[in-house]
């Protein structure tokens, strides 16, 4: 069987970046379960509800639901278990000081195979106040208002 290249997004947590500001970023692989990765092959995922965790000197991945193999028996997964994230020692231990001392979240952006193997993308991410997310909706509605003028402009419609 030819070796698989290149990356294929599974699942994107879209609503992380409209709720939190991403201040870092770090790829991450996953231990996984045989019927899990059949699962996250056929696409199947969500990152909604997930969140990292450091215990003991090891990254965890918790409340990430990857469905239950549909043609799997008994030894099927949970749905919802803790997964280790395999980042080295020094990633760790920054990840763990700047979330103790400055208050951060980790939270998982997307779920993809790099070149076969499953990833996470991690961000370290300050969650965003109302007001924020407001300001923003805004700031991008005034921009796409802007372009939709200049493209009238541009084609002589007033």
């Amino acid at each position: 069987m030819p070796k698989e290249t290149g990356r294929k997004i599974i699942a994107q947590n879209k609503k992380a970046r409209h709720d939190y500001h991403i201040e870092d970023t770090y790829e991450a692989g996953l231990v996984l379960t045989g019927t899990e990765v059949k699962s996250l092959r056929a696409g199947r995922a969500s990152l909604v509800d997930g969140f990292g965790d450091i215990e003991n000197g090891e990254a965890w991945l918790l409340n990430v639901h990857i469905p239950e193999y549909s043609q799997g028996t008994w030894t099927n997964h949970e749905t919802r278990r803790k997964r280790k994230m395999l980042l080295n020692r020094h990633e760790i231990d920054k990840i763990e000081m700047r979330v103790q001392a400055k208050g951060l979240t980790i939270v998982p952006l997307s779920l993809y195979f790099a070149d076969g193997r499953a990833k996470v993308e991690i961000a370290l991410a300050r969650g965003k106040k109302q007001y924020d997310k407001r300001h923003a909706i805004a700031e991008r509605q005034a921009k796409a208002d802007a372009q939709r003028e200049l493209g009238r402009r541009l084609k002589g419609i007033r």
